[in-house]
């Protein structure tokens, strides 16, 4: 395996990224601004003006973004997602009703859980399903 030293990936990404194909990509930038305090890093048109390439800043995370493409659908054009992503934040209370105040919808309400967590999910208006949470005890991750 080659070597690749320090900089074989952009600062702050990690080995493993979130990258969400959405429909209303400008839209879902500015929702994910509201709903969890993102950071927008870059961001770059495709073709027919919409998004071919974003980067956000979630917290400690980056999340990449763009619009779907005939090759590339979203979740909302699948008719959903398996995938849930998981996010820990200080107060989870805070971040559930600001991420609902922005237009998510509640599909697990937030509650005290048997692991030790305080954890809801919710599905965001572009089809992605995102779990809040707050470790309240000492819990396995």
């Amino acid at each position: 395996m080659p070597e690749h030293g320090e900089n074989y990936r952009p600062e702050l990404v990690t080995t493993i990224t979130a990258y969400l194909i959405v429909k209303g990509g400008a839209q879902a930038i500015d929702f994910y601004k509201a709903a969890f305090g993102a950071e927008e890093r870059f961001r770059m048109a495709n073709s027919d003006g919409g998004i071919g390439h974003a980067t956000l800043q979630i917290g400690d995370s980056i999340v990449y973004l763009a619009d779907e493409t005939p090759t590339n659908p979203s979740p909302k054009t699948l008719g959903g997602s398996p995938v849930t992503l998981h996010m820990y934040v200080p107060d989870c209370d805070a971040t559930w009703k600001q991420a609902l105040a922005a237009g998510g919808t509640e599909i697990v309400p937030l509650a005290d859980q048997e692991w030790g967590d305080r954890w809801g999910e919710l599905e965001d208006p572009f089809g992605h399903r995102w779990g809040i949470s707050t470790q309240k005890q000492g819990a396995p991750s």
